[in-house]
């Protein structure tokens, strides 16, 4: 079973190298193959922090306009992580354009949560975000798989409560509090890793 989920890992390794190269040979046909196999995925996360289809359209179509204007010289080493970060950061500053007008509520909750244990700025002005951003992954590879994915998909994917019980068969109320011991862990692995809260 291994070896096979390996040769499925790798048939998909191949493919991400083989559209990578596409880009490299500034070959439009790049773009078409990387919506087909990454479309729904970024389309998904920019309709999570968005909440409209329209909007959530245009902040796929400028992920693969930036896509194609970073490749080359970039060689990403995971593609599927690489244009998904694209997606979710054009998605947040559509939002930050669009909160003068309307907010979604879901999403600033979500990031308020975070914020409340990161280093803030003025406290800890020698953390850079790459650092933080370290220390955040190496804490989630310690937590059991389940919690790890949970802490994910809520505050990288935005998934609301209701769609992480959902997936992982949880109460709504299990997901919230799974949420809630988790920042308060990470809050103390940083301070223990003197990152200033």
């Amino acid at each position: 079973m291994k070896a096979l989920l390996g040769q499925i890992r790798e048939v998909n390794n191949m493919d991400d190298l083989r559209i990578i190269e596409l880009y490299f040979n500034r070959d439009e046909q790049a773009i078409k193959e990387t919506d087909t196999k990454y479309g729904k995925l970024c389309h998904s996360i920019a309709y999570n922090i968005l909440n409209n289809h329209e909007d959530s359209e245009e902040c796929v179509n400028d992920t693969y306009v930036s896509v194609w204007n970073t490749i080359p010289p970039t060689r990403p080493h995971n593609f599927m992580s690489f244009i998904c970060k694209i997606a979710r950061n054009l998605s947040l500053k559509r939002l930050e354009f669009m909160k003068r007008k309307k907010r979604s509520a879901e999403i600033i909750l979500s990031l308020d949560e975070l914020a409340a244990v990161l280093p803030d700025e003025r406290y800890a002005p020698d953390v850079s975000d790459e650092d933080v951003g370290k220390l955040i992954s190496k804490f989630l590879r310690s937590q059991e798989e389940y919690v790890r994915n949970v802490f994910i998909r809520k505050y990288f994917y935005f998934d609301s409560i209701r769609e992480i019980a959902k997936r992982y068969s949880f109460t709504e109320s299990k997901v919230k509090n799974m949420l809630f011991y988790t920042r308060n862990k990470l809050k103390d692995y940083l301070i223990k890793e003197d990152v200033e809260i």
